[in-house]
């Protein structure tokens, strides 16, 4: 049966055995128009691709080409606009609390060329932007080939919106890192700023740039803890107000190892607003500033006499008369009028009684001992707001026995806190120090446990006897000296202008804190019956701050008149009648 060829509609179908290749004829009508077709749109899609690419390249080149915006430094380069600038590592507290860190913000700028009504739009902007007026806006944008303009850094999500809400495209926004600071005023001077260029300025920003730029993923954990910060500054406040003071600095260390759970210098700054901070909020008074401590400097010039061999407890100095030398003269606050033993030259705090055991000990041997404590140089510290000391050159007889007492020598309360930590602690020197962790157990010896046993107990009679009874926290042990000097005016003293200081020391039968605050220009009050001394301004504030922080540091009270801590502090009064020495 033969097969009949099957007719279709497909015209290219082979109807016989040897194949046919069917393609359009070139010189077909249908199939050389679509042809021509599909060229003709290929070529516009290219010429389109090749537009939008030049347009692009365009816009590049006019960002490339900015000039410095009129409120950053005209050396700004293009290099600086176009890169981020290298991260900044976290910032915590020995808990993890977040100091500071680094958050992306968005920043506006204009490109005049594309604002068509230069006015309009600087309107618009100044309602936006209260800060800035229209005039200096239409100034800006007025220049002649200026291609780019800050308008505005750190805008918040409700200003974004409103400049979007504009839709002026010639208004645009980029990134920029910023440092934030979550605490604002609590820790401005420990942890400090960075600049525009996000470049540390003061404080740990500035100690540890290397650090805090080396891994910017690794946080900075520092030994400050910010429930102790928030304790001290605020009862420094509140002695400041209570007795209408110019300032207060203050410094709570670790005895053990040298490390600072708070500093605390008042009037302070919010580091997240630096543009309203004073030069006085900015100083660092508790680290950068240098002061007659008074009193205070008893501890070290008692101390420095104990070791010399030269003198015990019972040994006693004549305080019976002021001491007249040159145009000086050395009086006391409390006069007992008679001898005193060393115990009690500390308990009354007697400068003629401090100034006849300085003269028993000698210059040499005072600059030695207060050299030893650190107390003649600037200490290492992570913050590079550190002074030197002010110390008496030359270095006469009458400077030997003011600086008994804390007059005619000058340091910071960083190294005030650093020197009591090592009489008090057994006597070893530890370097002070911001950062959490670092190994300082050792430390340099300075003096004997004997004498530091002797020292504690001294402190501790000031406290339940002496001129420190404010300064008493029930159940803590508080052991301390009073200090009040008249600040230096001109080439003599401002009887009126006091700095009153108390530093504490707790538990003091096994020490591990010293609290220290100083209240600058205070005035006496009715409740203090008009004094302004250490004993009613600062000895109040260092006891609230320990009852206070106790707790936090897993310190809990203990029964005070317990025989076994009576006996571990007890100082036999009155002391029986001793050997007297050459020098008196």
């Amino acid at each position: 049966m033969s097969q009949t060829p099957r007719h279709d509609d497909n015209p290219c179908r082979p109807i016989h055995i040897k194949p046919v290749l069917c393609a359009p004829s070139p010189t077909d009508g249908p199939g050389r128009t679509a042809l021509e077709i599909s060229h003709t749109r290929l070529g516009v899609a290219a010429a389109l691709f090749v537009l939008a690419f030049l347009v692009i390249a365009g816009q590049l080149v006019d960002v490339m080409e900015l000039k410095s915006p009129p409120d950053r430094k005209e050396t700004r380069n293009r290099a600086a606009v176009e890169t981020v600038a290298p991260g900044r590592a976290d910032i915590v507290d020995r808990n993890g609390v977040l100091l500071a860190t680094t958050l992306d913000m968005p920043s506006l700028y204009a490109n005049p060329k594309q604002i068509s009504d230069k006015g309009r739009v600087a309107n618009e902007l100044a309602g936006i932007f209260p800060e800035l007026t229209s005039e200096k806006l239409v100034e800006a944008f007025d220049k002649p080939n200026l291609s780019f303009v800050w308008v505005k850094h750190d805008l918040t999500p409700h200003q974004v919106l409103a400049v979007n809400a504009l839709g002026e495209h010639g208004l645009q926004f980029i990134t920029e890192e910023r440092r934030v600071y979550p605490k604002g005023n609590l820790l401005s001077h420990v942890v400090g700023f960075v600049n525009s260029d996000g470049k540390g300025m003061a404080g740990i920003e500035a100690g540890m740039e290397k650090r805090i730029k080396a891994d910017p993923t690794k946080p900075v954990r520092l030994s400050v803890d910010a429930r102790i910060q928030f304790i001290l500054r605020s009862e420094i406040l509140n002695q400041m107000a209570q007795f209408d003071a110019k300032r207060g600095f203050g410094i709570v260390m670790n005895v053990r190892n040298g490390e600072v759970l708070a500093l605390s210098s008042l009037p302070d700054f919010d580091p997240n607003n630096l543009s309203s901070a004073t030069p006085d909020q900015l100083y660092n008074h508790a680290t950068f500033g240098v002061y007659e401590m008074g009193s205070v400097f008893k501890i070290f010039n008692t101390a420095m006499l104990l070791s010399s061999g030269l003198a015990n407890m019972d040994t006693k100095f004549d305080a019976t008369n002021p001491i007249h030398i040159g145009r000086f003269t050395i009086h006391d606050d409390h006069p007992q009028r008679r001898w005193l033993s060393v115990a009690e030259v500390f308990q009354y705090s007697s400068n003629i009684g401090s100034a006849k055991e300085a003269m028993a000990a000698g210059i040499p041997r005072q600059q030695d001992f207060l050299g030893k404590l650190g107390l003649l140089n600037a200490p290492k510290f992570e913050l590079p707001e550190v002074a030197a000391p002010h110390i008496p050159s030359p270095w006469h007889e009458v400077n030997l026995m003011t600086v008994a007492f804390g007059h005619g020598i000058s340091v910071s309360p960083l190294q005030m806190a650093t020197a009591v930590s090592a009489i008090v602690n057994g006597g070893l020197l530890h370097r002070p120090s911001l950062v959490a962790g670092d190994d300082q157990a050792v430390g340099e010896r300075v003096l004997s446990p004997e004498i530091s046993d002797d020292m504690r107990r001294l402190l501790r009679l000031v406290v339940t006897s002496g001129t420190g009874k404010f300064a008493a926290a029930p159940g803590y042990l508080v052991g301390g000296k009073t200090g009040t000097a008249e600040e230096v005016s001109g080439t003599g003293y401002a009887r009126k202008q006091l700095l009153s200081s108390f530093v504490g020391v707790f538990p003091i039968n096994d020490p591990q804190y010293v609290v220290i605050i100083s209240i600058d220009q205070p005035h006496g009050n009715k409740s203090s019956y008009g004094y302004a001394t250490a004993g009613w301004v600062a000895a109040p504030g260092v006891s609230h701050i320990i009852e206070r922080m106790a707790p936090l540091v897993g310190i809990h009270p203990v029964d005070e008149d317990s025989p076994e801590i009576r006996r571990a502090l007890m100082i036999d009064l009155p002391v029986p009648e001793g050997r007297k020495l050459a020098a008196e």
